[in-house]
């Protein structure tokens, strides 16, 4: 007789708990044990959450190394079955040999379930007949668990669901995520105090009024916004460290639409275009993507989005500022140049219009296109194609967290028929979605990477880029971390174009994410073991520090309405010299529209209290020397940069937190 002992950890979740009877069989290369049923001296508290319980399993001979496990549970007579989360098994052999299987999920069902040993395999080193059975079992039933779903033409596809209790129970929020999740998104109005304003549907009387609003709630940041947003230097500041920061390029031509001449900006003859372009002074800011985008209506008025074009002027103290805005893509009479030297509320009634723009080049181009859908793409496309046991997968599941249940909500709150963007942005509707198209259909893999991106756009020496320089340190250590964790398993290309779990993933991101769309630069397929790394270090990039760079500042910068509308009810100006402070106001967005804005910015800047920040792994994956080195390795660059950036932003007049590590969460799941 031969006994193993196995130690069971269940999972500190809300009603991780069971009550029913936990079976197990353990598989090895020289036999299996019989199904046993795991009894303890703890009885019924043996599988109580947050718990780890003793057993003991016998065979009659040693069955060599333990290749996988199979658990079940079934429910005692008379009471019923429930839903146990599993963290991971320990099996311990006669001769203390510790084989370690990581489950972390829900088993709510009387199936026999199959994990393997935490040793990752790649499909190639796979030989055993045992595993790859169960590695080709376990990817069918991703495959009928999560499937591919087209939510509108031309978009990203993402997870076919009939609604949020269909989605499998290990990609759904914890509870404590789900229960302030909820109070936020039910409560949002009533913690800001404008529950009374939500329906009223008027223009604001003056500034003051405004201002009464949004002092109910504020950061730091926000109160700098309230007191600057007129400044042009801080209108050019928020192109390279608010929202969206990966518009802004640099300008060695002026567009053929955008005719500015020397005298309209240059005033005194002291500069000419030609000069500054060749210094690397001159910067465009073009949002030709909304150009002709229908527009939404809102309290039955037809609401007003342009396609502006910008010209911002680095001065040489180092600002940056706006020096000539055009509203409209084609040049005409009615559609005039403005620039510094106007009045001030035509200059300030055109960055309104320039902002409002921004508002919806940001939403749904640069946060929900370009980090939450490209997001469920990846997560997607690995939870069909990569087994547990798969280095890719090991490496990336802790970036997928939440991921496929907040865009859910965000597709069933947001952006549906009845969504808060739906009805209250200028480009909800029908807008949006050409928007989207548009998006993705220009969308291109250099745009993804931040190191060539920044190249691309030309932005490389512009001063005071703190996205651009936070970003780009950050990116160089997860592909350091990438590049040590892929090349421990992968040694040369010919292993990379063997693994066809690894090519299936990549594949089906291109088709799914990508609509097989030529020109885009994005890999169908990994030739190398370089292609591959980059790839992968954009994923964790894209889920991560990206996201927390277009997402968190979301309630500092749009907080004080001014800065950021998300609609406005009155026409482009089509001439100079007629905006006032009452037209400026008249042309802002209605009491109602605000605070509804205002509710949901709050809602998708807020930190949960179960936050997973960037490099956070506290779930138990990889069990060789090497990876969890090189995971150390990474949390304590990670600490590193984090002193840096809090370093340096105490002597910044607006500190650019976005992207510290500290602040950065794991995955898309806000």
């Amino acid at each position: 007789m031969v006994k193993y002992k196995v130690t069971v950890y269940t999972g500190s979740n809300f009603s991780a708990t069971t009550l029913n009877k936990v079976f197990i069989k353990l598989v090895g290369e020289d036999g299996e044990s019989f199904r046993t049923k795991l009894v303890s001296l703890k009885g019924a508290a043996s599988f109580y959450r947050g718990t780890s319980s003793k057993f003991s399993v016998c065979t009659d001979l040693d069955i060599g190394k333990v290749l996988l496990i199979e658990l079940d549970k079934q429910p005692i007579l008379l009471t019923p079955k429930d839903a146990w989360f599993v963290d991971k098994v320990c099996v311990k052999t006669p001769d203390k040999k510790v084989y370690t299987f990581p489950i972390y999920r829900w088993i709510d069902d009387t199936n026999v379930h199959r994990f393997r040993e935490a040793t990752a395999l790649r499909v190639i080193d796979d030989t055993h007949h045992l595993g790859r059975y169960s590695r080709e079992q376990e990817l069918k039933k991703r495959a009928e668990d999560y499937n591919w779903h087209v939510y509108a033409d031309g978009l990203p596809h993402c997870i076919k669901t009939s609604g949020l209790a269909s989605l499998p129970c290990e990609v759904q929020f914890s509870f404590t995520k789900t229960s302030e999740f909820a109070f936020t998104a039910a409560t949002g109005l009533l913690e800001l105090n404008l529950k009374g304003l939500a329906n009223q549907r008027t223009l604001w009387k003056d500034f003051e009024e405004i201002d009464k609003v949004f002092c109910n709630k504020s950061t730091d940041i926000s109160e700098y916004v309230k007191k600057h947003w007129r400044e042009d230097a801080f209108f050019g500041y928020q192109y390279l460290n608010g929202n969206n920061p990966i518009l802004i390029r640099r300008c060695t031509s002026l567009p053929d639409n955008f005719p500015v001449t020397d005298e309209m900006v240059f005033v005194h003859g002291c500069k000419s275009f030609s000069d500054e372009m060749q210094k690397g002074n001159i910067y465009l800011c073009d949002y030709k993507t909304l150009d002709g985008v229908m527009t939404n209506v809102i309290n039955e008025k037809r609401q007003y989005l342009v396609a502006p074009l910008v010209l911002l002027h680095k001065t040489p103290d180092d600002k940056l500022k706006p020096i000539a805005i055009q509203l409209k893509q084609t040049p005409s009479d009615d559609n005039p140049i403005f620039v510094p030297s106007d009045s001030e509320y035509d200059w300030l009634v055109a960055k309104a219009f320039v902002k409002s723009a921004d508002f919806s080049e940001h939403q749904l181009n640069v946060h929900l296109l370009r980090t939450h859908l490209l997001a469920e793409v990846f997560s997607l496309s690995l939870l069909r194609n990569m087994p547990m046991v798969h280095p890719l997968y090991k490496l990336l599941i802790p970036h997928t967290r939440y991921t496929l249940q907040i865009n859910f909500l965000a597709r069933r709150l947001l952006i549906s028929d009845t969504g808060v963007f739906t009805q209250f942005a200028s480009s909800g509707g029908k807008g949006m979605f050409t928007i989207l198209r548009r998006s993705l259909s220009s969308m291109t893999y250099t745009s993804l990477c931040i190191p060539d991106d920044i190249a691309e756009r030309g932005v490389e020496s512009l001063p005071n880029y703190y996205y651009r320089d936070d970003g780009l340190r950050l990116w160089d250590i997860i592909h350091r971390f990438v590049k040590g964790v892929l090349s421990y398993y992968y040694k040369n290309d010919q292993e990379v174009k063997d693994d066809v779990e690894l090519q299936k993933w990549i594949q089906d991101i291109y088709e799914h994410g990508f609509l097989s769309q030529d020109g885009t630069g994005i890999p169908q397929s990994f030739s190398t073991v370089e292609e591959m790394v980059k790839f992968v270090t954009m994923v964790i990039f894209t889920c991560s520090a990206q996201h927390g760079a277009v997402n968190s500042g979301q309630y500092d910068y749009g907080g004080w309405m001014p800065n950021t509308p998300i609609t406005l009810q009155q026409p482009p100006p089509i001439k100079k010299g007629t905006a006032t402070e009452a037209s400026f106001l008249q042309t802002l967005p209605n009491v109602d529209t605000t605070v509804q804005g205002m509710a949901t910015m709050w809602l998708l800047s807020r930190q949960s209290s179960d936050f997973a920040g960037l490099g956070c792994y506290p779930d138990f994956h990889f069990s060789e020397e090497k990876p969890l080195n090189l995971i150390h390795t990474f949390q304590e660059e990670l600490i590193q940069l984090s002193i840096k950036i809090k370093e340096r932003n105490k002597s910044l007049e607006v500190p650019y937190t976005y992207m510290d590590p500290s602040e950065v969460e794991n995955s898309v799941a806000i």
